[in-house]
């Protein structure tokens, strides 16, 4: 049946058209915008989750700049604990010439004076950002590492916790704390060394002979055959009228627990502060003992040395060492977190990088497809208007039955 009416021909090419239209529209947009997932109403689960993933992104690329800031003050800290460890151990070179007696004390002083300035200079100025690890002035510091999100969607900071290193040389005050006697041990002042022959050598150390006054915090070390103990003084202790003999017991004590063989340790209560040492064993014992004050830096103790003596050279042989042992510590323990750091960035820009090309599988046109789809949808087109066409003029034909 033919009707004027009702043109379902026209209809159904009209539908069709506009089909094809919206369909080209579609494509032309994800040639435009190079996304097949532009905006919530393409697919709004893909959206909702490149979204989430492109804050991940946004997120990462500002912890990889933190990273970066973060590594590059590390590395500043480490190398100037290397430097300082490597201006030690020219310093310990002047401290072994020293130990000769035909030479000229003096100069030598010099040169270690001129090595100790140099060693405060590469830590005042061994900051980054105004953040500096190696001056005692900062425990520890945070570099933010990562964005954790767990299956809840609940996002979560870490971070890499960077310790700071004391390698002042600030509060430090000669106070001539020990004093060696027999012979073959040495040492007049902050530090002494001595050595103990195997098959009864024996030898004194005597804690603050001189009447040297401690205070709370003050700490005696001593080095015994490669170990080490030290006695922390308290504040009872510095008030007491007794200190030296406290400190005596306190370091014996430790000694001993030491267990090394065929070693004596006697306390003299006899002489205020003194130990009798006794190697009845078949090896030579070293024995060497540092002072450091009471918030003095971890490297206050090279105020105290002076070689421009036989005595003060043969202290400070045993000073330096522990001063090298610190800043070999420091750099150590910065080199470590330093390379942590390091692989954490790498990381950090590996997973940024299979984000982002995640999110581009998802929500990234195929242009290659897109550009095939635009031609067939531009012929659908033409035949649809065409089509169209043919089927609006269907009505006319109805008037050859009224003629």
């Amino acid at each position: 049946m033919s009707s004027i009416l009702t043109n379902n021909s026209s209809m159904v090419a009209l539908q069709t058209l506009k089909s094809i239209n919206s369909n080209l529209e579609k494509t032309q947009n994800e040639i435009s915008t190079g996304k097949s997932v532009s905006s919530a109403k393409d697919n709004s689960a893909v959206w909702a989750i490149s979204k989430v993933m492109e804050s991940d992104v946004k997120g990462f690329t500002a912890i990889s700049d933190s990273l970066s800031l973060g590594e590059s003050t590390v590395a500043v800290a480490r190398q100037a604990s290397e430097t300082i460890t490597d201006l030690l151990t020219q310093m310990k070179g002047k401290i072994v010439a020293a130990q000769e007696d035909n030479v000229d004390r003096g100069k030598i002083n010099a040169d270690v004076t001129a090595l100790k300035d140099q060693i405060n200079s590469v830590i005042a100025a061994a900051q980054f950002n105004g953040l500096n690890l190696v001056d005692g002035n900062t425990a520890s510091t945070s570099v933010l590492a990562s964005l954790d999100r767990d299956s809840s969607g609940n996002v979560t900071a870490s971070s890499i916790t960077v310790n700071g290193q004391d390698l002042s040389t600030g509060g430090y005050t000669a106070n001539d704390i020990f004093s060696g006697s027999s012979t073959g041990s040495s040492g007049d002042g902050d530090a002494v060394a001595l050595v103990l022959d195997n098959g009864g050598g024996n030898e004194q150390i005597e804690i603050a002979e001189n009447g040297a006054a401690f205070a709370a915090g003050d700490k005696v070390s001593l080095t015994v055959g490669g170990e080490v103990v030290s006695y922390t003084v308290t504040a009872d202790d510095a008030a007491s009228t007794t200190t030296a003999d406290v400190v005596a017991v306190g370091l014996k004590a430790k000694i001993d627990s030491l267990n090394i063989t065929g070693l004596t340790v006697d306390y003299d209560s006899g002489t205020p502060g003194t130990l009798d040492f006794t190697n009845a064993g078949t090896t030579d014992l070293s024995v060497s003992g540092q002072f450091t004050n009471a918030g003095s830096g971890g490297l206050g103790a090279m105020a105290g040395i002076d070689v421009s003596t036989s005595g003060g050279a043969t202290s400070a042989l045993a000073a330096v060492e522990t001063l090298i042992d610190t800043a070999i510590t420091a750099a150590s323990s910065f080199g470590s977190v330093e390379t942590r750091i390091s692989t954490q960035s790498d990381f950090i820009s590996n997973l940024t990088d299979s984000l982002k090309s995640g999110i581009g599988g998802m929500v990234d046109a195929d242009m290659e497809a897109a550009s095939a789809r635009l031609q067939a949808l531009q012929v659908q087109q033409q035949l649809g208007v065409q089509a169209l066409s043919i089927a609006n003029q269907a009505p006319q034909s109805i008037l050859s039955l009224f003629r």
